[in-house]
């Protein structure tokens, strides 16, 4: 019984008391391996998709929608869920922008108790189970083409990470300061809160260092955990210069706040990616309804450049340990602009790992190579089905 989005929901919906949960048959709850809960709130105030420009808080190069037409931005949200977790320890003062000390607008708070999380789930509950964990920086939209074909025969969920797309996106210093410890915490609570039973991870690029050491003391949760284009080696530990520039001190936070430096550019010089104008609203929306989007990017690159190293030399060390239990598989897109192949048939064929090679795809395997990165999930986990 795969979970559904009421209707009735609307992107404007999105607000401080959203998570009401919906009516379950209690009789199959217990084999249910997500516990995704559809939003429901009446207020206005929060994630105005359809937002006329005035509504904007002021710090983004444009406030608000791009026309009066239909947006795909709208649709993808529709297609998601509100998730709540990890607690809040902020002050519960509104936040305010670190660089005039004004109060920003309501797309810019959170909620006062816990942190919401947009998750979209793709196929039956009572299937396998896997979490699709996006890279730094993009959205649980690049994975819009691995979907529908992993919901066949599994229960896939995609969803954004704090900072990025439809999640909230604290200011630093009000509940959440975007180091990559925070962020382990954080995956933490989330897969508390999604996963029942055991369950498979894919993750991209810079944010699988965080996923490994989260995974490093919960390995009896995960059965199998799927690499993609991950930083493996020291000259990985570097992040390449078209997002170190959003760390820059007042530089970085203002081209953070400009949606295509920080989204298309970001996406498009990794590799062959050539985005669609569709695609392109989907992931500028964010940083056009509010500067929380632009600020929180500042934030997470300044923690990156700083703690990248370190996590890094660290998930290399774990991966690499007799105690690691899980089976892991490397998928690396040889058109990759930000990271080296060097060292990476080395790195595995030392530590075990499977290599999978994409000749056709770039950083962002899943923009590249969608289709053929789905099988290659499918087959991978059907072989431990076989097991």
């Amino acid at each position: 019984m795969a979970l559904t989005i009421s209707s009735s929901v609307s992107p404007s919906s999105l607000g401080g008391d959203l998570l009401k949960p919906v009516a379950r048959d209690v009789r199959r709850r217990k084999s249910l391996r997500f516990s995704c809960r559809s939003s429901s709130s009446d207020r206005d105030d929060d994630y105005l998709l359809d937002a006329p420009v005035s509504a904007g808080d002021g710090f983004s190069f444009s406030g608000g929608k791009y026309s009066d037409g239909p947006n795909p931005a709208d649709e993808w949200f529709k297609k998601g869920k509100i998730v709540k977790a990890l607690p809040i320890f902020g002050s519960g003062k509104k936040a305010k922008d670190p660089i005039f000390g004004l109060t920003m607008g309501g797309g810019s708070q959170v909620s006062t108790d816990i942190f919401r999380w947009f998750c979209v789930e793709s196929g039956s509950a009572d299937s396998p189970s896997i979490i699709l964990i996006h890279g730094f920086p993009s959205q649980a939209y690049s994975y819009r083409k691995v979907l529908p074909i992993l919901s066949k025969n599994y229960h896939a969920i995609a969803f954004d990470w704090l900072g990025f797309g439809f999640s909230d996106k604290p200011q630093p210093g009000y509940g959440f300061d975007y180091t990559l410890d925070e962020y382990v915490s954080s995956l933490e609570s989330l897969i508390n809160e999604l996963a029942v039973e055991k369950v498979s991870l894919v993750v991209q690029g810079y944010f699988s260092p965080v996923v490994v050491k989260y995974l490093s003391s919960h390995q009896e949760k995960i059965s199998d955990l799927i690499l993609l284009n991950p930083p493996l080696t020291a000259k990985h530990a570097n992040l390449p210069s078209t997002l170190s520039i959003f760390s820059n001190f007042l530089l970085g936070e203002i081209f953070s706040q400009d949606p295509l430096r920080a989204s298309d550019k970001a996406l498009t010089s990794c590799g062959p990616y050539q985005m669609k104008e569709d695609d392109a609203m989907v992931y500028r929306r964010p940083y056009l309804m509010s500067g929380s989007s632009g600020f929180a990017l500042n934030a997470i690159s300044r923690s990156m450049k700083k703690e990248l190293k370190t996590y890094v030399e660290e998930m290399r060390l774990i991966l690499m340990d007799e105690n690691w239990k899980i089976r892991t598989t490397v998928c690396w897109g040889l058109r990759d602009r930000w990271l080296s192949y060097d060292g990476v048939e080395d790195f595995c064929k030392d530590s075990k790992h499977r290599l999978v090679e994409l000749p056709m795809a770039g950083h962002h395997v899943q923009e590249d190579s969608g289709e053929e990165l789905a099988q290659l999930i499918a087959g991978v986990l059907s072989k431990r089905s076989q097991i």
